[in-house]
């Protein structure tokens, strides 16, 4: 029930932007997926909206850990609070709450709750909180902040520095910090650990593997800064979010990512092909390609009238 609520709005989605792409006057081009749209929000309001939250395993091996058959208390309330806190600070970067300091907002709205003990090793079940209206959201809901944080310990453990770069860029730089200290946590006690959500399964093979990845999510390894180029963006596409921006010193095209905030056919509708002076976020991880997003529309800056017919103004 679940999934099936989850794809038909992912498909409603889909839908609605290819139909935001396609001009009202293109009627027969449009039925088609106007059709498909009605019967993906028939099909929805059919899908029962009351169920069971979601949940997670985490479990730990090594020094603090018996067995299956218990471990270390004063390990397991740490270990479990910084994987907690890690998590709720996710969820606040998605809706654009977490600031660089002070406490982390709707920390206790966004709690892991301990429901279970988990065997395989030993270690918890955690019921994922239940977030009214934000649960299926593009951002913020529940379940794609346990896939985000899934991913970072994951490509940070085994994927090239490119995999680790993509999964920084979706995650505020508070909450990599975070992740970090969880790490580091189990590091001090000499643990690793292993996570379970739906069907996604990853372990740490061993202590070196959870050292070699805290190491690659340090703030040593991140470079995260603010650059800014004068050009004009060549186009955008509101799905996967994406631009294409040609400065006008240089002959290679920037592809970049667009902040949830931004609504992609904004560039398209106000910004394409005039020359502008834009602030990108950069963010790169070791020797890794950098990645640049537009967090804002506030960054992108007019430098005159008209279009840009040749590079260079």
């Amino acid at each position: 029930m679940r999934h099936d609520r989850q794809n038909l709005m992912s498909e409603i989605r889909e839908l609605d932007s290819i139909l935001a792409a396609i001009p009202q006057e293109n009627v027969i081009e449009r039925l088609g997926f106007e059709i498909r749209l009605e019967r993906a929000k028939t099909a929805l309001i059919a899908v029962p909206t009351a169920f069971e939250p979601e949940k997670t395993r985490l479990t730990f091996r090594g020094a603090p850990v018996f067995g299956s058959q218990g471990i270390a208390a004063d390990f397991a309330a740490k270990a479990s609070g910084y994987f907690a806190e890690a998590y709720a600070a996710i969820i606040a970067g998605m809706q654009d709450q977490l600031r660089d300091m002070g406490p982390i907002p709707d920390k206790a709205r966004n709690q892991l709750a301990i429901t279970g003990i988990a065997h395989g090793s030993f270690g918890f079940e955690f019921e994922l909180p239940k977030l009214d209206g934000d649960l299926f959201s593009q951002s913020g809901g529940a379940s794609e902040a346990l896939d985000a944080l899934l991913v970072l310990l994951e490509k940070a453990a085994s994927g090239t520095d490119d995999e680790v770069t993509e999964a920084v860029e979706t995650v505020h730089p508070r909450a990599v910090k975070k992740v970090v200290e969880f790490l580091d946590c189990m590091e001090k006690r000499g643990a690793w650990c292993g996570i379970e959500f739906r069907d996604h399964h990853f372990r740490y093979s061993d202590l070196d593997q959870l050292t070699f990845a805290k190491a690659r999510l340090s703030e040593d390894n991140i470079k995260e800064t603010e650059e800014t180029f004068q050009g004009s963006f060549e186009g955008s596409l509101p799905k996967p979010r994406t631009f294409q921006f040609q400065p006008h010193d240089d002959d290679s095209p920037i592809m970049g990512k667009f902040d949830p905030s931004i609504d992609p056919k904004a560039i398209n509708n106000e910004w394409l092909n005039r020359p502008v002076e834009v602030q990108f976020n950069v963010v790169q991880v070791g020797q890794g390609r950098p990645r640049y997003s537009l967090t804002s529309l506030d960054n992108v800056k007019s430098l005159g009238q008209g279009s840009v017919d040749e590079r260079g103004g």
